[in-house]
């Protein structure tokens, strides 16, 4: 969508004169043409730009950031005193509730609160949070007006005013603006007016005591646009998890800092950690807060497979961060790290010694193993959680940057400290070069759930996962993605959601969800993707909002967009036609079927989709580019060039060998089957398949399940063949006793086709228990060894059919 209709469609009636007026800025920038337009020429050459026009339009466009600046300002200080003034009746309604709970009731009595008196401060607190929702639409609505109205002057004008109005954009930052203050606050009270004053009760770190937790886990992007918007939605049914409660909100109190660790020659624990093997551990000290805090928490994570009947478990300790250099190094015994805990008798012996055997075995790997820091993850979190309920936690991680903290190119960033001391929690790190930081363009809400088996999510979170403001990777891990982006030259095996980094995970609204203010328009969403406005003449609009007159041929915007939305509305029909033959899903929201509210990732995609076409069947992902090997093994020559080349040939007669076969053979169609349900509310719907491949020299791992049922059945299909193989050898040692010419043949028929049954079935099973041991997404079913076999007994079967016709009742006996 072009970003003005967009600005039009999504803008609230009542500002309507505090927006960017993008069209007339847009107008400004046109000049006049230096001759009429005619038939045959309708887009003449315009005058040149001169400095006149520039300075001209560099002050309507002061005025305009002067006009947005001012009512961003002045809107921001009405919430803030809006918020005060019902801060002030929540107080009182709940003192007044507290007072009717410790006196006993009278009749009549004119001061105790009503239902009807909570559910007005509710109301108008739902007004607030609409407020701080519209500014917060508001404020991004026109940023990006003025970044793309600035993009336009740049390209038309040849005159470069990106550089000189970003300060002027930092002079008046109003895009800069925090509203996390605004929801602490407005979620205190919010809990308040919902609970009737009694809001839950319980440790705030809700389980921090807790050395192992396990939780359910499910990750997804969010894209910046909707980041206030999703905290607005959450604080209506989950408050903000505040641990003082008591103190002012500090920006710094949210932030949250890991080092990873791991063997910068093996790189072992990245390893493990993409592939999920079983016992794989991650490494890391965390600490909250700025750079001054002491307290550092070593922490273990650990993945088990759900074949062990045992859950990934993550187990931490705390430590002095001046400990932190001699623990890691093995000069500080674990005797003397917990030797004041133990005195000071907090904690039992048994926790105690739990804690002290967690110490002894992060400190016996990180030395043998010869582990050192790599990777820093910084991030923003706003925590949503009944305090002391872990069942239903949600976390929305923002800003989150990836730092490196090796010194393996010979700079010394962290030298022999456990950290770098250069950077803080200054967010967005200036003072760093580009490939010493990554800077994550999306958040990350986590949805962790503690629920019994069989039981479903809390509707509104089904909802919510379901909605276009949320985008599901699952497994998703700031530690892999940091590690594999800051160091190219020694990661070779990627995260499979590498491909999507480059795709645009705004969507528009699929059903109504989220934070609505009456008579605000829904027709299409404020975070939906903004194409470029065209520069034509026909794509100009009058500033009053009417469009401009347009080229027959821009009816449509263009041709390519046309076709997309042919193409968008056949996959929306396919949707639905498949809906209505597998039959509705279960209680999801109606909006669902009109092309499905959130897309999972593709790989999850993939699985759920009925294969329509056998040649679909293949690896989501190249691991390997044939071709470069090949080069790469010319380059190198001798053996090895031979050995590339041979495999190649071989590779190319057996495709075309197949091809021929299959040409020839009629191959078995499958079977569609039903999609299956929801996940966390998010149905698995329809997506269109996408080839990807890795890098040059680079593979994209792709996760795969691995339980010792999968080896299991490996093993009894092998057997399965190996069975046949020995029925057919024993039909044609049978048929050797007949002793003449016919039974002969069809005794050698039958032998053949047993052998080559037994050495295929015996090669495919190296091959599969090889490829299951690596853990890699191959195909791994049995497309053509089945019905050659058919063909190979048919062809035995019909030899001692004919020949035994051919001799006639004599069978052609041997002569000796």
């Amino acid at each position: 969508m072009r970003f003005g209709q967009q600005l039009r469609t999504s803008l609230l009636k009542d500002w309507y004169y505090y927006y960017i007026d993008y069209d007339g800025l847009k107008e400004s920038l046109k000049k006049p043409y230096k001759t009429e337009p005619t038939p045959e020429s309708p887009e003449p050459e315009r005058e040149e730009w001169t400095e006149e026009d520039e300075q001209r339009f560099v002050k309507e466009l002061e005025q305009e950031l002067d006009k947005v600046f001012t009512f961003q300002k002045v809107k921001s200080q009405e919430i803030v005193r809006r918020i005060k003034a019902s801060e002030k009746e929540v107080n009182e309604v709940i003192a007044r509730a507290d007072q009717q709970a410790a006196d006993e009731p009278r009749s009549g009595q004119a001061d105790v609160p009503t239902e009807e008196d909570f559910m007005l401060l509710e109301e108008d607190l739902s007004d607030i949070i609409a407020d701080v929702h519209d500014l917060a639409k508001f404020t991004q609505l026109n940023y990006t007006g003025f970044q793309k109205i600035i993009k336009k002057h740049d390209k038309q004008t040849d005159w470069h005013l990106k550089p000189v109005f970003a300060a002027r954009l930092r002079a008046k930052p109003f895009f800069k603006d925090n509203y996390d203050a605004f929801i602490v606050k407005l979620s205190r009270l919010y809990d308040l007016v919902r609970t009737r004053g009694n809001p839950t009760k319980g440790d705030a770190a809700a389980g921090g005591g807790q050395q192992n937790f396990v939780r359910q886990t499910t990750k997804y992007w969010v894209h910046p646009d909707n980041i206030t918007e999703l905290k607005l939605i959450i604080l209506k049914h989950l408050p903000v998890l505040v641990f003082n409660a008591s103190k002012e909100f500090d920006p710094k109190d949210s932030a949250i800092s890991s080092i990873y660790y791991d063997n910068t020659d093996t790189w072992e624990l990245y390893t493990g950690r993409l592939k999920k093997t079983e016992g794989a551990e991650a490494i890391r000290l965390r600490w909250y807060g700025d750079m001054s805090t002491d307290t550092i928490f070593v922490e273990r994570k650990t993945h088990r497979e759900d074949w062990t009947g045992e859950k990934s478990v993550k187990a931490r300790f705390s430590l002095k961060e001046k400990n932190v250099n001699d623990f890691m190094h093995g000069r500080l015994t674990v005797d003397k790290v917990f030797e004041k805990m133990r005195k000071e008798g907090k904690k039992s012996e048994k926790e105690i010694s739990d804690l002290e055997q967690l110490a002894r075995e992060i400190q016996y790997r990180v030395i043998t193993r010869k582990l050192v820091p790599v990777t820093r993850s910084f991030y923003n979190r706003t925590a949503f959680q009944l305090p002391g309920d872990a069942r239903v936690r949600i976390s929305l991680d923002t800003e989150l940057t990836m730092t490196r903290e090796d010194n393996l190119d010979g700079r010394q960033r962290a030298g022999d400290n456990w950290r770098r001391m250069d950077i803080g929690i200054d967010y967005p790190f200036p003072q760093l070069p580009p490939e010493d930081v990554e800077r994550f363009p999306y958040a990350v809400l986590e949805v962790k759930l503690q629920t019994q088996a069989g039981q479903e999510p809390p509707a509104w979170i089904r909802e919510l996962t379901a909605s276009h403001l949320v985008e599901a990777v699952p497994k998703f891990s700031k530690f892999i993605h940091g590690t594999a982006t800051l160091h190219p030259g020694r990661i070779k095996l990627l995260p499979f959601w590498m491909p999507q980094m480059d795709v645009d995970i705004r969507k528009p609204i699929s059903h109504r969800f989220g934070i609505e203010r009456p008579g605000q328009s829904q027709d299409v969403s404020t975070s939906a993707n903004y194409d470029d406005d065209s520069d034509e003449e026909g794509d100009l609009a009058e500033p009053n909002g009417d469009a401009a007159p347009r080229h027959e041929e821009e009816d449509n915007d263009n041709e390519n967009l046309r076709r997309l939305r042919e193409a968008r509305d056949a996959m929306e029909q396919h949707d639905l036609d498949q809906r209505a033959d597998y039959g509705a899903m279960d209680g999801q929201a109606d909006g669902q079927a009109n092309g499905g509210p959130n897309q999972l990732d593709v790989e999850e995609r993939i699985a759920a989709r009925p294969l329509q076409d056998p040649e679909e069947d293949y690896p989501l992902y190249d691991s390997e580019d044939e071709e470069d090997d090949l080069e790469e093994a010319r380059r190198v020559g001798g053996w090895t060039y031979q050995k590339k080349l041979l495999q190649h040939r071989l590779r190319s007669a057996g495709e075309w060998l197949g091809g021929v076969l299959k040409r020839a053979v009629p191959a078995p169609q499958p079977t569609s089957m039903p999609r299956v349900g929801a996940s966390m509310g998010i149905p698995k719907t329809m997506g269109e398949a996408r080839r990807f491949r890795a890098p040059k020299g680079k593979r994209i791992h792709v996760p795969v399940r691995v339980e010792p049922k999968v080896f299991f059945a490996a093993e009894r299909t092998f057997l399965s063949w190996l069975e046949f193989s020995i029925i057919l050898g024993s039909i044609a040692a049978t048929l050797l006793n007949f002793g003449d010419n016919v039974s002969l043949a069809s005794a050698w028929a039958f032998t053949v086709v047993a052998c080559l049954s037994l050495l295929y079935s015996m090669g495919l099973y190296l091959w599969r228990s090889d490829m299951i041991r690596k853990r890699r997404a191959v195909t791994y079913h049995d497309k053509w060894g089945p019905s050659i076999l058919c063909v190979g007994l048919f062809a035995a079967v019909a030899v001692s059919f004919g020949m035994r016709l051919s001799y006639g009742g004599d069978g052609g006996g041997l002569k000796g």
